[in-house]
Parts: C-alpha cells; sequence; structure tokens
C-alpha cells in the first residue's frame, strides 16, 4: 500500500479532515447571512411526528445539517463506504446526523429494507438523489422506490451563496465561503408513487423528481444572486 493510501485511509488524519470540514460549515454559516425560503411544508409534517424523504443533488449535500431542524426529528443520511462517503459521514456525524453506509456489497434490496427500517424508526432519510458518483444532476429511482413502500412524502431541498469554493469533482462539488450572503430552499414535491408503477409511470416520476431537484435548486441560485449552475463535468 501506498504512503499516500496509508494517510488518505488513516482513521486520525480522517477525523481531523472531518473536523476541518465541519469547523468550516460551522464558521460559514455563522458568519454570513442566510434566508430560508419555503420549510414551512416540510416542518408541519414533521412536527406532526412523520419523517420525511429529503433529497438534494450531491453538489448542495454540505448544507444538509442547517436544512433539517433536529428538534422536529431525527435524520439518517446514506453515505457510501469509499473514502469520500465516509468523510461526509463523518462530517454529519459531527452534527448529530445518523448514517446509513452504502456498499457495492450490499443488495440494493438489503439497503432499501435498512432504509426502510430507519424510517419505520421514525428517521427522516436524505439522499443525494445522483450519488455517490453521478452522472451529475441526473436522479435515480431510489427514492421513489422507498416512498412506494414508505407512504412517506418527498421533499426537495438546496442552497447558494453568493460566494463559494468549487472542487474538482465529478459534480463540481461547492462549499460556501464566510462572510457571504446565501439561502436555503425546500420544495415538497407533488406528485405521489402509485404501489403499482410500471416502467414508463417510474421514468415519468423520475424526470418529475430530476425536474423539481433542478427547479429548486435554480432557485436557490436566484436567491443568492447567482446565475443558474447546469455546467457540470
Amino acid at each position: 500500500m501506498s504512503l499516500r493510501r496509508k494517510i488518505a485511509d488513516s482513521p486520525r488524519v480522517n477525523r481531523a479532515v472531518a473536523g476541518l470540514f465541519s469547523g468550516w460549515v460551522r464558521l460559514a454559516y455563522a458568519t454570513s447571512r442566510w434566508e430560508r425560503d419555503g420549510f414551512e411544508a416540510m416542518d408541519e409534517v414533521l412536527r406532526s411526528g412523520e419523517p420525511v424523504i429529503f433529497c438534494v443533488w450531491h453538489q448542495r449535500l454540505v448544507m444538509a445539517p442547517y436544512m433539517f431542524d433536529q428538534s422536529l426529528g431525527r435524520f439518517c443520511s446514506l453515505t457510501t463506504s469509499a473514502r469520500a462517503g465516509r468523510l461526509v459521514g463523518q462530517v454529519l456525524a459531527r452534527f448529530g446526523f445518523a448514517t446509513v453506509p452504502m456498499s457495492s456489497h450490499k443488495r440494493h434490496v438489503a439497503l432499501s429494507r435498512e432504509v426502510l427500517r430507519r424510517i419505520g424508526d421514525g428517521y427522516t432519510i436524505g439522499i443525494a438523489v445522483d450519488g455517490p458518483r453521478g452522472p451529475a444532476r441526473q436522479a435515480s429511482t431510489v427514492p421513489l422506490v422507498w416512498a412506494r413502500s414508505s407512504g412517506k412524502r418527498i421533499f426537495v431541498l438546496s442552497w447558494s451563496a453568493r460566494r463559494v469554493l468549487r472542487f474538482p469533482s465529478w459534480d463540481r462539488f461547492m462549499l460556501p465561503l464566510p462572510f457571504s450572503r446565501g439561502t436555503l430552499v425546500c420544495r415538497a414535491w407533488q406528485d405521489t408513487v402509485p404501489r403499482k408503477a410500471d416502467d414508463t409511470e417510474t421514468e415519468a416520476l423520475r424526470q418529475s423528481l430530476q425536474a423539481a431537484l433542478d427547479a429548486v435548486t435554480d432557485a436557490s441560485d436566484a436567491a443568492a444572486g447567482r446565475a443558474p449552475d447546469r455546467l457540470v463535468p
């Protein structure tokens, strides 16, 4: 194993990096002026004691801790078993979120059972709908399967800020910069997933969810004074 890989896989290094990322996110949030738009519907469902399915694009995942009010319920996010996924899980854990690690060795059926068990325990489930490796801004059908099985509502969320740092990743991952102005946006997905949807209906629903995520992301960019960000690798 190379020295670089040993360093990347080091638990101590990963904890330190997770601490830096979580500290940066807290600093960016605390030193900037943030507005919240459209969270009333999701918060009302949470106050009733019902969890929801929380969907974002992978590019906008980092501000999830400030999109979900943990005084209204418990939150569990899916992360990958790869290095980046483990790091995201450690960052979210520092904000009090539980995580469900995905694995290439775990069948989708087994993963869905674990997710549905968490939903049954009252956890809102958060997922980056185009993660963990893309293609960027192409929604998967996974949250539709969970909505069909659980009957829970889907909400689409995004954030944006006037000043951001971009990473040279497949999704051009965004990190807010301190001393800026930002917005957090939430919208209820209006479609329902029938118990028995054929392939044509499922694809139409997938496209609807994808369009809703694009719309909420564009809305967050517009509110922050940025042009719509559709230029992904």
